[in-house]
């Protein structure tokens, strides 16, 4: 132990703050008053220089006088008003000194506890091995269930990871003529999952018993790249630019398309309300569709189409504590993460990151963001919100960081890259209070008869 923190009980006990030792030594408050600065013009210098320089040699060293010369003294002294004790006499009275400061310790406020800065790991706390991990920027490869159970595909496979236990199984392998796997996303129940294939078609799948509940087809002429989940609908986008609703508990499942991209879909996003769907593609376009406006028999007209962004959109995040936000990053010729008012269209903030945003993800606890990238640092950083200070830069990818994942109770983010390694980071800490993490409800039975549906 350092010899200079060191102490006795003694002196633990007689220790004061400097305010206490203020308060405590003061009787009252006069005691402490500053000094009074007299009044010049009330002051009669000529007696008071008088008085400190001849009386002073009369009383402290007497000289023999004569009795003619002491009444012509006394004579002088009346005669100028000089018979006064008192040196410095004030004809105005000192102004009375106001009780400033007040004698009552109570009365002082404690500061306020300062919030405790959140620690953030910089190295991951652990790090799985993905061989044969696709190095595709328009791919979504990755994502964890609210069961906490992460789905990710390596080339034509589909392995599930218990974040309880730590056991992996394989969900399923495919065969060559319709794999690689393109695409994973759970249900909002957390235990059924949907796989996107290279030839077109979309699979079902229970989780649990690893069973395939359905294969829908026709939805698309090419590989399913983006798929997400809006209750009892499957939104899926495909290299050919569509982008269909399906509805998984009927037979007919395709209920309603949307046309506006003319390259591949690499990003789809519900908001948490599900009015709102927001989609990027390879034609550097981002859009906002509202289900208002969705049409059954034509394909839905967007309500916003943005073009602000120089370079593909992947990256889409929809704010957790302000429903209308919107953040979204562009690729490797963009470089920025932008943020919408997605009811008026506007661009709110654009700030350029310096390398491809990969993929984004907000604190559901904190006011902050999460990116990942690509060249030249394949980095994850993480951003306070709205002023986009970084707050931290987490390195350990040799790659650029494709995909991420956040664990249910939004604490942990899983990151996978093309250097084939899956890590997983502390980055969002812990829930100030402990709870369940906040997701969208499922309907009742949305799967109850997808036995039945093959």
């Amino acid at each position: 132990m350092d010899a200079g923190s060191e102490c006795s009980p003694a002196t633990k006990s007689h220790s004061r703050s400097p305010l206490q030792d203020q308060f405590l030594h003061r009787k009252n408050s006069r005691e402490n008053l500053d000094r009074f600065i007299p009044n010049r013009s009330a002051m009669d210098f000529d007696y008071a220089h008088y008085m400190l320089t001849e009386a002073k040699t009369g009383k402290e060293n007497p000289i023999a006088s004569s009795p003619s010369r002491e009444a012509y003294r006394k004579r002088l002294a009346e005669s100028l008003n000089m018979n006064r004790t008192r040196i410095l006499a004030f004809r105005n009275k000192p102004p009375t000194p106001a009780d400033t400061i007040s004698t009552d310790c109570s009365s002082v406020r404690p500061s306020e506890p300062v919030k405790a800065r959140r620690y953030i790991p910089q190295t991951s706390e652990r790090t799985l091995d993905a061989p044969d991990l696709q190095d595709d920027y328009y791919l979504n490869l990755l994502d964890w269930g609210s069961s906490n159970v992460l789905a990710i595909a390596l080339a034509n496979t589909v392995y599930l990871w218990n974040a309880t236990d730590g056991n992996t199984s394989e969900l399923v392998t495919v065969d060559d003529d319709v794999g690689p796997v393109t695409s994973v996303k759970f249900a909002p129940d957390g235990r059924h999952i949907s796989v996107g294939l290279n030839n077109s078609d979309v699979q079902l799948w229970d989780s649990t018993s690893n069973k395939l509940l359905r294969t829908m087809r026709g939805c698309h002429q090419s590989r399913v790249g983006s798929l997400d989940w809006n209750n009892h609908i499957l939104t899926t986008g495909g290299m050919d630019g569509r982008i269909v609703n399906n509805d998984v508990r009927i037979r007919s499942h395709i209920v309603e398309t949307y046309s506006g991209h003319h390259q591949e879909v690499c990003g789809l996003k519900w908001s948490a309300s599900g009015q709102q769907l927001a989609s990027g593609g390879n034609d550097n376009l981002l859009h906002i569709w509202d289900r208002s406006m969705a049409s059954v028999n034509s394909p839905t007209q967007w309500l916003h189409r943005l073009e602000d962004h120089t370079a593909a959109v992947k990256a889409l995040a929809w704010c957790p504590f302000q429903g209308n936000l919107l953040a979204s990053g562009g690729g490797g010729g963009d470089k920025c993460i932008k943020f919408w008012n997605t009811h008026t269209g506007a661009c709110l903030n654009s700030v350029d990151t310096g390398s491809q945003v990969c993929a984004l993800l907000w604190n559901k606890n904190e006011r902050e963001l999460l990116s990942s990238h690509g060249f030249s640092q394949n980095q994850l950083t993480l951003w306070k919100y709205p002023s986009m200070v970084k707050m931290a830069e987490l390195t350990g990818h040799t790659s650029r960081v494709l995909f991420m994942a956040q664990s249910p109770d939004g604490c942990t983010v899983a990151s996978a890259a093309g250097d084939e390694t899956l890590r997983f980071w502390n980055v969002f800490g812990s829930p100030e209070v402990a709870s369940k993490a906040a997701t969208r409800k499922a309907a009742p039975e949305p799967f109850a008869h997808l036995n039945r549906i093959r």
